[in-house]
């Protein structure tokens, strides 16, 4: 099993070879809740089995089903679930993709992945960091507006002060002996004289900058996701000091990370969080009017469809539960057709027009319904 990343989601893309079957479903991390997940799965193999039944001999059948057979199987899998599973398979290809959010419930077969709920996974639009930062410890956590996950760092990357500065680290004798508490919260007191006070400062700010650096190289850019930072309130001053991750927000948490649980920590996160999320939103579905009524915008799939083939969509919003059953005939054209998802050859059509969107160097957004700017479930900014 493999945890989703960016590139996982451009190999899929270079799948050329139908039948490309793609499986979403939710999963429990502990017994006796994961019992069931088996047999989900076992289900939505029978969806599948249907759907290419429609095109493929019964061993044609069977040859393409037998990864998932073999998935049914292996305990291993199963007993390492997370909060929810992806499973794609095409000629030469096999992932079995653990996803730290539930997702629906979802089998499709067609002529490419369906990749829709993988994106809404990894846009910055709801998603974001938390950095845990004390002297004693980092953490660092993923979340979005439901969950908040706590992250094994690379093994290359400094969990300590002394780690981070080795032989460096000038009050090397000085030692956690308690902890004072102010307003509730812990904060390790150090034991120093004099001048030492000064260097174990001097300590912290060249651990700081250490710390931003590596969060910003290793998880900032690769994920583009808001940054929040937990740390005791004299702690924010000198970590915003030599901060040069542009994605950390100037608000943070101020909190001993470590004092409090992570449903809290998450609570207070997206009190952080919601109004950049909404603003964000906001600002796009304002976007989308403006384009709409100068000519260069639209709602309307059949026209979308045209506009994704010829390259000219800048901007595509989709529904993230919304199904189109529609394939694009042609890539020429942008010519539709309504079909039954069932049909071994017809993916979400929303799904399609994403991957177009993306290949000719647009952007995609995927939304809850609730916070969709248009009934049809898609909103398009053209170029031109």
């Amino acid at each position: 099993m493999e945890l989703l990343t960016n590139e996982l989601i451009q190999e899929l893309l270079t799948a050329e070879q139908a039948p490309c079957l793609s499986l979403y479903m939710p999963t429990h991390r502990t017994h006796p809740e994961n019992l069931q997940d088996v047999i989900r799965f076992k289900n939505l193999i029978k969806q599948m089995e249907e759907s290419l039944s429609q095109k493929y001999t019964a061993s044609e059948v069977r040859k393409h089903l037998e990864p998932f057979e073999a998935l049914v199987d292996d305990i291993n899998v199963w007993n390492h679930t997370l909060d929810g599973i992806a499973v794609f398979s095409a000629y030469g290809l096999f992932k079995v993709v653990g996803l730290r959010d539930s997702v629906k419930e979802l089998a499709v077969v067609a002529d490419s992945f369906h990749t829709k709920p993988l994106r809404q996974y990894l846009q910055s639009a709801d998603h974001y960091h938390v950095l845990g930062l004390s002297l004693g410890k980092i953490q660092l956590f993923e979340g979005n507006r439901r969950s908040l996950v706590e992250l094994e760092l690379r093994s290359d990357i400094p969990k300590t002060m002394e780690d981070a500065l080795g032989d460096e680290l000038t009050d090397k004798h000085s030692t956690v002996a308690s902890y004072g508490v102010t307003g509730g919260e812990s904060s390790p007191m150090h034991h120093a004289q004099g001048g030492k006070k000064d260097e174990s400062d001097k300590d912290a700010e060249r651990f700081f900058r250490v710390i931003a650096g590596v969060i910003e190289e290793n998880y900032s850019k690769p994920k583009g996701w808001p940054l929040i930072l937990a740390a005791l309130p004299e702690h924010h001053n000198l970590f915003q000091k030599v901060n040069k991750n542009q994605l950390l927000l100037s608000k943070g948490i101020s909190i001993n990370p470590t004092s409090v649980s992570t449903d809290k920590l998450k609570e207070l996160a997206w009190e952080i969080m919601e109004p950049e999320y909404l603003l964000k939103l906001d600002t796009m579905a304002g976007k989308f009017e403006q384009a709409k009524a100068n000519g260069k915008g639209s709602d309307d799939y059949k026209e979308v469809a045209l506009a994704a083939v010829e390259g000219r969509v800048d901007s595509l919003i989709i529904e993230a539960d919304r199904i189109i059953a529609v394939r694009i005939t042609n890539l020429e054209t942008g010519n539709t057709q309504k079909k039954d998802l069932t049909n071994p050859k017809v993916d979400d059509l929303l799904d399609d027009m994403a991957e177009l969107v993306i290949k000719m160097g647009g952007h995609v957004m995927v939304l809850p319904t609730e916070k969709m700017p248009t009934e049809t479930g898609l909103a398009a900014i053209f170029r031109y």
